[in-house]
């Protein structure tokens, strides 16, 4: 099937447009090695994922302090010392140019997070980007993870769009295909993943840095 040129692209956060350093900083400063964020990381999206699956439900910031505690021997008030820092995010260099580029070409930009409403608002006017966003829409509000597809379907519903008018920009395999699964248009590029799963259905758009991917994007027939 053809894909067209999305009326609307949504974005994952952390990490495809989120530098996550100050979380890793504030482990390192409770006496934990850089490289624990990691596996702290995909522990939490394990523990989200299996609520998901099996139809219960955890927020992200319960679910982050939950793998603090099983991959660290921090106290509690360390631990949310650590959680803390997610209020100090940033969006990465390339993220400005990207959005403002979609913007200029009349694509309406969303983000799409299951992480804890307000993070993602501050970090875009940290960053100075808060204009070029129309919404900031976390699945908190139907309590479910990425990458259910009732999370993408809600994401299309709540902008208005069918969903293969609505693209999904990810760093992460796992998120782009469940956008697809769900009708989306599915563009992967590198960010902390080095390669796209093999394993997955190939993403619709595939590029070697963000700017290449809304390139591709864009380039889609209307």
């Amino acid at each position: 099937m053809t894909r067209a040129r999305p009326d609307v692209v949504a974005f994952d956060v952390n990490e495809t447009l989120l530098d996550l350093a100050p979380v890793r900083a504030r482990l390192v400063e409770a006496g934990q090695p850089a490289d624990l964020l990691r596996t702290v990381f995909a522990r939490t999206l394990l523990t989200g994922f299996a609520a998901t699956v099996t139809g219960t439900w955890c927020s992200f910031r319960d679910a982050f302090d939950a793998a603090l505690a099983q991959e660290s021997d921090l106290s509690p008030a360390a631990r949310a010392d650590v959680v803390a820092a997610f209020g100090e995010l940033a969006p990465h260099p390339d993220v400005e140019p990207a959005l403002r580029r979609l913007v200029e070409a009349g694509v309406r930009v969303v983000t799409l997070s299951h992480g804890s409403p307000g993070v993602a608002e501050a970090a875009l006017e940290r960053g100075g980007i808060t204009p070029l966003v129309s919404a900031t829409l976390s699945s908190e509000a139907i309590r479910a993870w990425k990458p259910a597809r009732e999370v993408y379907l809600w994401a299309a519903g709540s902008c208005g769009v069918a969903p293969d008018r609505l693209a999904l920009v990810a760093a992460h395999g796992w998120d782009v295909l469940g956008a697809q699964r769900a009708g989306l248009t599915g563009a992967w590029f590198p960010r902390g993943e080095r390669s796209y799963p093999t394993v997955y259905e190939a993403p619709h758009v595939q590029a070697g840095d963000l700017a290449g991917a809304i390139d591709a994007l864009l380039a889609l027939p209307a």
